[in-house]
């Protein structure tokens, strides 16, 4: 009869870890995504003001944006690199998108505990043949 208590406490606890786990797998999905599509932005943004400080703000809302299409409303840290990085031909840009995932999550109570620090970065080339972007195309032959 004793076990039955500690059978119930086993099972939730269990249920519990991999409703946790797969939170941080899904938050990670949603930081590459939100990462990618920024990033995907940022290099197709000919047209358009491309100032450092217009880039990472476009950068941020397209990633909140995507976050919240993942179900992710939290706050989210959007990084644009290199810091040097212009936009001309054949440049790398990387965006990093990095959010937290509380450790225990419950349904109806929200999250609390130390939270796990998830984070995608993602690059893409500047296309070295569009019109109306500066520079030397030096990244094909």
């Amino acid at each position: 009869m004793e076990v039955l208590p500690f059978g119930l406490l086993i099972f939730v606890g269990g249920a519990l870890l991999i409703t946790n786990i797969w939170g941080v797998v899904d938050a990670k999905f949603a930081a590459d995504a939100a990462a990618r599509e920024s990033a995907r932005w940022v290099v197709e943004a000919a047209g358009q003001t491309t100032t450092a400080d217009a880039l990472r703000a476009g950068a941020a809302a397209i990633a909140t944006d995507t976050l919240a299409d993942h179900g992710r409303t939290g706050p989210a840290t959007v990084r644009l690199g290199p810091a040097d990085a212009a936009f001309v031909r054949c440049e790398r840009i990387e965006v990093t998108v990095a959010l937290q995932v509380p450790a225990i999550r419950l349904p109806f109570v929200g999250g609390f505990g130390d939270a796990f620090d998830v984070q995608a970065t993602r690059g893409e080339l500047i296309d070295p043949t569009r019109s109306g972007v500066g520079g030397v195309a030096s990244c094909i032959q």
